[in-house]
């Protein structure tokens, strides 16, 4: 039960709604996941950016190649690639001292999780945001 209040607690302080967010692997087709986090964050009223260095907008948003190209440092990553992308994503986090990331489902490893734990950056893993969205 003190596991789960601390879980909640963590996913209070990711979704509040001062919490400026990024995606990485956001894709222009609405059906693809990374897509429905940016657009429900959006739809919540959060402040988001889109990352994928292959496209240049979604809709009428900028779409960045990388977390360093964007114009504000965000407050948590939810990140929707595949683990090998977030391994070397999650140093660069580190580098800019964003300190909550989201790791989606699918985009998760053990590296990843065990370098969150040993610099201090926040990890969720295994829960969907969405989910926790649409518990608002």
């Amino acid at each position: 039960m003190m596991e789960q209040n601390k879980q909640n607690n963590i996913i209070k302080r990711f979704i509040d709604k001062n919490n400026v967010f990024a995606v990485v692997g956001v894709s222009r087709d609405k059906t693809k996941y990374g897509r429905k986090v940016f657009d429900d964050l959006k739809k919540f009223g959060y402040e988001v950016y889109a990352i994928n260095p292959k496209i240049d907008n979604i809709s009428k948003y900028p779409c960045y190649t990388d977390i360093k190209d964007l114009p504000f440092k965000p407050d948590v990553i939810s990140f929707v690639v595949p683990p090998e992308i977030v391994e070397k994503l999650i140093i660069e986090c580190k580098k800019l001292n964003i300190n909550k990331v989201w790791l989606q489902s699918g985009s998760e490893s053990k590296k990843t999780i065990d370098y969150c734990k040993k610099n201090d950056i926040e990890c969720l893993h295994n829960m969907c945001i969405l989910l926790s969205l649409n518990e608002l």
